[in-house]
């Protein structure tokens, strides 16, 4: 049984795109997320490189697709840098806050009431 080409780059694709989903959660800093998002994008490009081949022959329509996105996510990644940068200069730590600080019902509240 031989694996076709194609095949081969959705799989490692398919592969890439866990690793950065569980990168993407389980990072607790902004840069790590950023980069753990990247390599989740780079394996939906290689699943839609992967998977646009039939008989051998590349189908034009989503390596167009994949061209594109490459150019939105460096894009993406420039703005999200330039975020993570002004939050680290306005807090001293690229960290997002906690859940349970921002949500509307704990904001103001005290121990005592």
């Amino acid at each position: 049984m031989s694996m076709s080409t194609g095949l081969f780059y959705a799989l490692v694709g398919g592969g890439l795109f866990a690793l950065g989903l569980a990168g993407l959660i389980l990072q607790p800093r902004l840069l790590g997320k950023i980069l753990a998002f990247n390599i989740l994008g780079s394996g939906a490009f290689l699943v839609l490189v992967g998977l646009a081949q039939r008989d051998g022959i590349p189908d034009p329509v989503p390596q167009a697709m994949v061209l594109t996105g490459i150019v939105v996510a460096v894009a993406a990644t420039a703005l999200a840098l330039a975020l993570t940068r002004r939050l680290a200069d306005l807090t001293g730590a690229a960290v997002l806050p906690d859940d349970d600080a921002g949500t509307p019902t704990n904001r103001g509240r005290t121990d005592g009431d």
